[in-house]
């Protein structure tokens, strides 16, 4: 039994820091704007993410000629997404000379550099047009100039690239909140939205939203914003809990898509992201809360997780920003969405960087694992871990579940986290009670979790009535079910 046992544990030691640090680096995309005075040149940012990062797609905001020079030359395998001005799109909806139009442009921006090779697949049709500010004569003239476009590109031999135009999450009607509720606005729904979606289905080519949790967070659901543990949002009508408001708001589109009749079509993010910086005092703001959002948005987009909805999917999904841009107008977060800085050092780790040092800059992701750690402790409990008892209620693990996340690192249980699955409060609570036990030196007290005075320095104080944890002397069957806590233990016999 104890080969086997050591055994399990090597093998558990070889995958549980991965699991600990999130999935291994995958593909992403990023949004690469110019708005500022301190930025490398477009053929050093081609080059820098062609070789040093996983990321795969660009969008740019124009076609700026060199900077789909650049990564012709230096990034043929990164996939492009170039935007056109939305006062570009009423001479592309023009019926009589719509067509030439829209073939003179694709000619004009976008040919000679496929043909040098630029890599590029989409082409988005202005940006934001149906909101949040509108301007009635680009909303008539968007479909009929995105339907040009795509004749064009086809006409000018370019049928790789697909056709899209960003929207915002305005498109959706007032709600409270729960996916299965959501439906298009009135007025854009059976109008504007499902003749799109049939053009998107024809050609497809997927509907793009800017997805962004960060405009809807508060002080209150802040962890609910950044993939961080929460009680989450309980839809009835699907009996899912959201524990992502980006989860939810994917979902969301999903749901008024699938109302529309067309749940088939694929859903790209074409701005997501969280600033580093924000207005003085704003709460939620910072490399920590923007490498949280990030990472789980990741996960989530490219890691084959998918959302309750539409778990195992993928989307094609653009970070909002490469970098900061110190010459936009705004509040301050406009200035500070960015992941890395002009030298290419990241801002915060979110393991794009292929040799993985990206970690060196990272924030520090634990917090110190407790409000009064003991000097000098005496382990009453070496060997053994700390579980959920089978009778605790949910509402009490989960409030043990708030307490220790804030002196442990929760992120293995984030949605999309090397320990999320199985999605229970009780598998999330064995984990962070655990966590916080070997963490504070393994005394029995360390596992009441059952709302001790205060002044206790080595136990989660004013928790719940009735204790909540049990220790166990793992074995092999613990090990098989309590997977995600197999690397604690090899730690604990390593020391």
């Amino acid at each position: 039994m104890l080969p086997l046992l050591l055994f399990l544990l090597a093998a558990a030691a070889a995958s549980g820091p991965a699991a600990a640090q999130g999935l291994p680096p995958l593909p992403i995309g990023v949004n690469y704007g110019a708005n500022a005075d301190n930025l490398p040149s477009p053929a050093a940012v081609a080059t820098f993410l062609a070789t040093k990062t996983t990321v795969n797609r660009v969008k740019l905001f124009d076609a700026n000629p060199a900077f789909l020079d650049a990564f012709a030359a230096n990034a043929p395998a990164i996939s492009i997404a170039v935007s056109i001005p939305n006062s570009a799109l009423p001479a592309f909806a023009d019926r009589a000379a719509g067509l030439d139009a829209a073939r003179g442009w694709v000619r004009d921006n976008l040919a000679a550099h496929v043909a040098a090779g630029a890599n590029v697949t989409l082409l988005l049709a202005g940006n934001e047009i149906l909101g949040p500010t509108v301007v009635p004569d680009l909303v008539v003239a968007l479909l009929p100039a995105m339907r040009r476009l795509h004749q064009a590109l086809q006409l000018e031999g370019l049928p790789q690239v697909r056709v899209t135009t960003p929207h915002y999450l305005g498109i959706l009607a007032p709600s409270d909140g729960i996916p299965s509720n959501a439906r298009f606005r009135p007025g854009l729904d059976a109008k504007v939205l499902a003749p799109m979606l049939r053009f998107h289905n024809d050609t497809g080519s997927p509907l793009m939203v800017n997805a962004y949790p960060y405009f809807s967070y508060n002080a209150q659901n802040l962890n609910y914003a950044v993939f961080r543990p929460n009680a989450g949002v309980y839809d009835p009508a699907t009996k899912l809990n959201y524990t992502s408001m980006f989860d939810a708001q994917m979902d969301a589109i999903y749901t008024a898509m699938k109302k529309l009749g067309f749940g088939d079509v694929q859903i790209a993010v074409g701005e997501a992201g969280w600033p580093t910086q924000a207005e003085p005092g704003q709460v939620g703001v910072g490399p920590e809360e923007a490498r949280d959002f990030n990472a789980g948005m990741i996960r989530v987009c490219s890691g084959g997780k998918g959302t309750p909805l539409m778990p195992g999917k993928t989307f094609e999904t653009y970070i909002f920003s490469l970098f900061d841009e110190n010459q936009k107008p705004g509040p301050i977060a406009e200035r500070n969405f960015g992941i890395f800085n002009p030298d290419f050092t990241p801002k915060y780790d979110l393991g794009l960087l292929r040799d993985g040092s990206s970690a060196s800059a990272s924030p520090n992701p634990s917090p110190n694992p407790s409000p009064k750690p003991s000097p000098n402790p005496s382990p009453s409990g070496g060997g053994k871990w700390c579980v959920a008892k089978a009778g605790a209620d949910a509402t009490t693990l989960q409030n043990n579940i708030n307490y220790a996340c804030g002196f442990v690192d929760c992120k293995p249980i984030q949605s999309g986290g090397g320990c999320f699955d199985p999605n229970n409060v009780q598998s999330h609570a064995s984990f962070v009670m655990n966590t916080y036990y070997q963490a504070n030196g393994r005394h029995d007290s360390d596992c009441d979790f059952k709302g001790a005075p205060a002044s206790s320095p080595h136990h989660p104080p004013g928790l719940s009535h009735g204790n909540a944890g049990r220790l166990i002397l793992p074995g092999l069957r613990h090990i098989l079910l309590y997977s995600c806590l197999t690397p604690m233990l090899l730690a604990m016999h390593t020391h």
